[in-house]
């Protein structure tokens, strides 16, 4: 006799095995320590977990036939109710958690030597109860045999598939390392580290050169770095204005330019009125016949007044040249330089032209100090 039927027929035991209504409370309650010993066991497959299903509707057929009488035609058949609807007490089978199992209806083969009028019958799926209280207590994980014990285990094609997953493990751990392997030896034969140590340069090491105070004196600061928007000498520059010659700058009436010094040299103030009126600087006929054709870049050297940071927009008017679109351009406290280019056609100008810069395009009444304005012309 195995565990299961041992822990069923236990159960009988403490109860009136003769009523069907008791049997199928216990049937139930093998049904349930069933789930719950497979909810115990994670490693179970739900192939293993049927086949546990089966083993024990089996021996619940075998044992429910004994309670039937021989009959000439026909067997009766154990309507199990569902979950739930059996009323009383019923046996309580104790091995771990319960969990929902799969259904299957199995028709049990003959236990024993039964008289060939008896019919065996059909054990529907019984799903265990959620209580059973009052019932004898069926410990199925009781041994079926002197050391041996109930258990739960994977089958034969588990065991199987879990021995296959071992080489797959191994053949992807080998590969991986032999990729690192390799990758390591291209990074050392690329940087040289398998150099012979005939191509190694084993010399002493030679002293850095070094540079005596007066071994270069550099004439009137020549090639010295050139400070922060000071004006870039390696390009020609042609200069649009000045504020030692403020005369051809023309301001509003509600807009003030004023010539002022500061630690840099002379610069002019500009700051626009209520309206928004820009500062105009005229651009000489002389110089725009030097643009005409050519590609030139325009740099505004300025910053704003201090502590006080601005955003100025600026507008070119050049006669028959064009214009240069409206610029716009954040100025803070550092003089910097403020570069716009523009491709000039190839005509006679015709007359002079226009530099308008509005010194605070919010309207605030902030000031700029415009240092100088020059142009270039591209190769």
């Amino acid at each position: 006799m195995d565990a299961i039927e041992k822990a069923i027929r236990n159960a009988l035991e403490k109860g009136n095995a003769e009523d069907r209504a008791f049997r199928e409370r216990v049937y139930r309650s093998a049904f349930a320590a069933l789930d719950r010993a497979l909810q115990a066991n994670p490693g179970v497959t739900v192939e293993v977990a049927i086949k546990r299903r089966k083993a024990i509707q089996e021996k619940i057929t075998e044992i429910e036939s004994e309670f039937l009488p021989a009959v000439p035609d026909s067997a009766p058949q154990i309507d199990a109710p569902v979950a739930g609807a059996v009323t009383g007490a019923a046996p309580e089978i104790e091995i771990g958690q319960k969990t929902p199992s799969p259904t299957v209806v199995v028709n049990g083969p003959p236990a024993s030597d039964a008289p060939r009028s008896r019919v065996l019958p059909v054990v529907p799926d019984i799903m265990p109860d959620a209580t059973l209280p009052g019932a004898p207590a069926i410990d199925m994980s009781a041994p079926a045999a002197p050391g041996a014990a109930a258990e739960v285990a994977p089958d034969r094609d588990e065991r199987r598939i879990r021995g296959r997953r071992l080489p797959l493990t191994a053949i992807f751990l080998t590969v991986t390392l032999l990729a690192a392997i390799g990758i390591g030896v291209f990074f050392a034969l690329q940087t040289g580290v398998f150099k012979s140590a005939a191509q190694l340069n084993t010399a002493p090491p030679e002293a850095p050169p070094t540079v005596e105070d007066d071994d270069f004196t550099p004439a009137d600061g020549a090639n010295a770095p050139a400070k922060p928007g000071a004006p870039d000498q390696s390009r020609a520059w042609i200069n649009v204005f000045s504020p030692a010659d403020p005369t051809h700058v023309a301001a509003p009436s509600d807009a003030k330019a004023e010539v002022m010094k500061d630690d840099s040299g002379p610069l002019l103030r500009i700051q626009s009125g209520p309206s928004g009126s820009a500062i105009a600087f005229d651009v000489g006929q002389g110089v725009l016949e030097k643009l005409a054709g050519k590609h030139a870049v325009f740099d505004i050297i300025a910053r704003a007044e201090d502590g006080k940071d601005t955003q100025i927009s600026v507008d070119c008017n050049f006669g028959d040249l064009g214009d240069c679109g409206r610029k716009r351009y954040a100025v803070g406290q550092q003089r910097n330089e403020y570069l716009f280019d523009v491709q000039f056609p190839d005509k006679h100008p015709g007359s002079a032209g226009t530099i308008a810069i509005n010194s605070d395009f919010d309207k605030q009444g902030k000031a700029v100090n415009i240092y100088e304005i020059r142009v270039s012309i591209e190769p």
